[in-house]
């Protein structure tokens, strides 16, 4: 049967022009808006192909079942536009209708404003349309076409779906299969809401005029400094002044408020008081201005509430509130609108930060570095404008060669995962890995829950998505300035040092190492040539000692010979100060600096922790005070490298999956448990079996004699055969702690007195108790996953055992894993040589490990009502893998959707 849900709730999202629309379900007051929609606002061509016939009463009876009371298997959803003082026009509608003798199949129709076409109206309905249809079990939409209605053929093929057509005479029958999206359908939704983004973002980033409203008189205060400063930035359009107290401010008149504006601006920065910000937000909608810049702070919900809300009804962009500002050095453009102290200065590094004292530090380095900003935005609380949205800007700004970011929060990590994997693909993206000392959210409620910190989570994310993560700001700053100036080094992490005296040389080893670099041996040819120019008394050893006496013309010789050798990926010349009146690096900077390895500097003598040595081709070598920085660096260079060269990877979808079954368990739990908890060991079993995880083969019994007959059917007790006992009772948490497992029973009084033992120790607890062979030796492996609120599942895997927790020696990436996820997570832990045939001992079942962990990501994504599974000990062999033990529990809770596109709405009150 189709399930009956609430009506889905209004959701704002961008069409292909940047304007915003919403996204809700039609009620019985539409009825005059859909039936003009139908009767007037659609040519008789295209009533034609709607309605296959042209009738008068058409549009009318459409408007009637469109508009009709709520019923099972019928939805039908508007696209509103705002129009007038409180008024909204509707541009488009979509419904669903499910055949009564298929109850997965559902008829479709489509409707669009004339004036509306080619804005992507059709296709964000039907989208929304998909997600609610799936959330009522779904699976197929079904809709026919003229055969002549061409662009409405087109919307089904381009949706990123599988579509099938049949001819039937003058008539097309188009099937959309709804359950199989993919990253293929993901990408197609990226691809149109990177282009809707970035057009939206063009009044923001791109202005042609601007408003500053709330310019105060007084010297010094926050919209006084940023009108003086657009001003002095020589902003290329009308620059407005809005104060209802002043005539002019600094030789610019003033104007009572954003109605008297002799124009209309794309972007107004707004500082007025916090119980201002709305109505101005709304003064500003209805004159037409197209993004905002909200300064102020300290605004309550439900002034917070009505600002985003004005924005969205007259599709304006938000940055803000609580922020500094932002700043745009194109020089078609030349924007600085923010109060801080520091100028923006033409560059190439996109900024996007939440705190405004951090963007601050960035700027002032980066402008020292002579990097500067393309752009840079202070988000501020972030009610809207984000930092995918500033990613998805510089991928197509083209001026923009490193994004940088500092985010404490994250509005919506997966498409945000998404959008990253993508950008740095084509540009380095960096970021500080703030709050990493939070701990974790839940104690040690499962062995995955208490291993999947914060911390765990947002690395799996940078990981994941190849962005580089730093412990700092100057951590970043530094990095980045190898990744601007530098080639990318090889994968391989191999760094060959040369100092000009041993002991510099000797630490920068040591940095290396620590960072996670490899100083090879140089290979003998090599050294042979390094010795024939380096003075005598050098070494040609890794590091490689050219003595205090080294003239600058040898010195640039080696790192030439070093860096075009190929026996390394990076050269690091570590320098101490001598007195011997020649400046080393002289000849270094008079030859060509663009090699195909990088080449990092330290100098001891050096002040700024990073600047620059400029060569004189124009070329730049970065130039650090201490080896720990320059290694640092260069390791987050050879990491990006690294995740550059990682083939293009599919997540896999294994054969033998039955999420219907697996849904009605899950539904049936959380029926009788609408509060959540643990599954029992038999729909434990029941629902790992639905996707094919190798649980050992097990039985459940609830008295003696079942226990006994029971261990005699898994291992016949008259041969060598062992069984496992596991008492349970409801709420238990880790069995070893508690003495509730025994382990090698062989014989009927062997599990005869384990059981009695366990009435002993447990008595009314007990709830019954788990039977098992006793499993064959391997290495113990974990095996688990965590469904975290904001990222979403994430799946965790490393040693495991009892003493899972005392070796945490486990790696972690977001589901939905890809091929290359699976790899990393096998590799990743310092135990990983275990599987792979350690010192001899025959390698497991790698293929069987990839499976497992292939399953456990399709179930973790399938349901999202599956908050923690822990899997240990999984043992792996050569002969295969075994789940011993699994412990998995339920939450009601709401899918996340990823495939749907829309735009941030605060939340209500009780969901805060």
């Amino acid at each position: 049967m189709v399930r009956t849900l609430s009506q889905p709730a209004a959701a704002d999202a961008l069409l292909s022009d940047g304007s915003t629309v919403t996204i809700r379900p039609l009620e019985a007051d539409d009825h005059a808006a859909v039936l003009d929609l139908h009767a007037n606002r659609m040519s008789p061509g295209n009533q034609r192909m709607r309605f296959f016939a042209m009738s008068r009463r058409a549009p009318e009876l459409c408007a009637d079942r469109l508009c009709a009371p709520t019923r099972a298997g019928f939805l039908a959803l508007g696209c509103f536009v705002a129009a007038g003082l409180g008024e909204e026009e509707l541009l488009g509608v979509v419904e669903y209708d499910v055949d009564s003798q298929r109850p997965m199949v559902a008829e479709i129709a489509v409707a669009v404003a004339d004036s509306r076409h080619h804005l992507g109206v059709g296709t964000l309905l039907i989208e929304h349309l998909v997600h609610a249809a799936l959330d009522r079990g779904v699976r197929i939409f079904e809709a026919e076409a003229l055969s002549e209605n061409r662009a409405m053929l087109q919307v089904f093929h381009d949706l990123g779906l599988r579509v099938e057509r049949h001819v039937e005479g003058p008539e097309v029958r188009v099937v959309v299969r709804l359950d199989e999206r993919d990253e293929t359908y993901l990408a197609t939704l990226d691809e149109r809401a990177a282009g809707a983004d970035v057009l939206s973002l063009v009044p923001l980033l791109h202005p042609r005029s601007i408003a500053v409203v709330g310019v105060s008189e007084r010297a010094g205060s926050v919209g006084h400094t940023v009108l003086l400063k657009i001003r002095a930035g020589h902003f290329e359009g009308p620059v407005w002044a809005v104060n209802p107290h002043a005539a002019t401010i600094d030789g610019l008149p003033c104007h009572p408020s954003v109605a008297a504006l002799p124009g209309v601006p794309d972007l107004a920065v707004v500082a007025v008081p916090a119980d201002q910000v709305p109505q101005v937000a709304v003064d500003c909608g209805r004159l037409g201005v197209r993004a905002l810049v909200v300064l102020t702070s300290g605004l309550d919900r439900q002034q917070s509430r009505k600002l985003l809300d004005a924005c969205r009804r007259h599709s304006m962009r938000l940055v803000g509130p609580n922020c500094l500002g932002i700043a745009q050095t194109d020089p078609a453009v030349r924007l600085d609108a923010q109060f801080g102290a520091v100028v923006a200065a033409p560059g190439s590094a996109g900024v996007a930060v939440q705190s405004g004292g951090v963007g601050i530090a960035l700027m002032e380095r980066l402008n020292a570095l002579g990097i500067g900003v393309s752009s840079f935005v202070s988000l501020g609380d972030k009610y809207d404008v984000s930092g995918n949205d500033l990613l998805q800007w510089w991928e197509h700004d083209r001026r923009t060669e490193l994004a940088i970011l500092h985010l404490e929060s994250f509005g919506s990590p997966r498409a945000f995962a998404r959008t990253a994997r993508r950008v740095t693909r084509t540009i380095p993206v960096l970021t500080v890995d703030a709050g990493r000392s939070a701990a974790g959210r839940r104690g040690a409620a499962s062995h995955t829950a208490a291993a999947a910190t914060p911390t765990v989570t947002r690395q799996a994310l940078f990981a994941q998505a190849g962005i580089t993560a730093t412990a700092g700001i100057s951590e970043l700053v530094e990095t980045a300035a190898l990744l601007h100036a530098q080639p990318l080094p090889g994968s391989t992490g191999k760094v060959a040092v040369v100092s000009n005296a041993g002991g510099i040389g000797v630490l920068a080893a040591d940095a290396c190492s620590e960072s996670g670099l490899v100083l090879p041996e140089l290979p003998a040819e090599l050294a042979r040539k390094l010795l024939a120019v380096l003075p005598q008394g050098s070494s040609a050893a890794n590091p490689v000692d050219t003595t205090a006496a080294v003239s600058p013309e040898a010195l640039a010789t080696a790192v030439a010979l070093l860096a075009d050798s190929g026996a390394v990926d990076a050269v690091l010349l570590c320098l101490a100060p001598t007195a011997l009146g020649t400046d080393p690096v002289r000849e270094l900077l008079s030859t060509p600096a663009r090699r195909t390895r990088p080449i990092a500097v330290v100098r001891l003598d050096q002040r700024a922790p990073v600047d620059y040595l400029t060569t004189q081709d124009g070329g730049r070598l970065p130039c650090y005070a201490d080896p720990q920085s320059a290694a640092r660096a260069l390791a987050h260079a050879t990491d990006r490298a690294r995740w550059l060269a990682q083939p293009s990877a599919d997540v896999p979808r294994p054969e033998g999956i039955d999420r219907k079954a697996a849904v009605a368990v899950v539904d049936s739990f959380l029926s009788e448990h609408p509060e959540g908890g643990w599954l029992d060991p038999v729909a434990t079993a029941r629902l790992l079996d639905c996707y094919g995880l190798p649980l050992v083969p097990s039985a459940w019994a609830t008295d003696l004699h079942d226990t006994v007959e029971a261990a005699g059917t898994l291992a016949p007790l008259g041969h060598e055969h062992r069984v496992v006992l596991k008492a349970y009772w409801p709420g238990q948490v880790h069995k070893s702690d508690v003495g509730a497992v025994r382990t090698n029973l062989h014989g009927r009084e062997a599990v005869r007195d384990a059981y009695r033992g366990f009435v002993r120790d447990f008595g009314d607890r007990l709830a019954g108790v788990v039977v098992q062979p006793q499993a064959s030796p391997g290495t113990e492996l974990f095996a688990g996953m965590v469904q975290d609120q904001v990222f979403g599942p994430l799946v965790l895997f490393g040693m495991g055992g009892t003493a899972v927790d005392l070796l945490d020696d486990r790696a972690a990436r977001l589901a939905p894993l890809t091929t290359t996820d699976i790899r990393t997570l096998l590799t990743s832990p310092h135990g990983a040589p275990l599987l792979f045939g350690y010192r001899g001992a025959p390698p497991a079942d790698l293929d069987a490990l990839e499976d497992l962990l292939s399953r456990l990501s399709a179930l973790a994504s399938d349901l999202p009502q599956l908050t923690d599974v822990d899997l240990n000990p999984v043992i792996a062999s050569k002969s295969g893998i075994a789940c011993v033990d699994a412990r998995l529990r339920l939450e009601p809770r709401p899918a996340p959707d990823p495939y749907l596109r829309r735009l941030r709405r605060l939340p209500d009150a009780h969901e805060e």
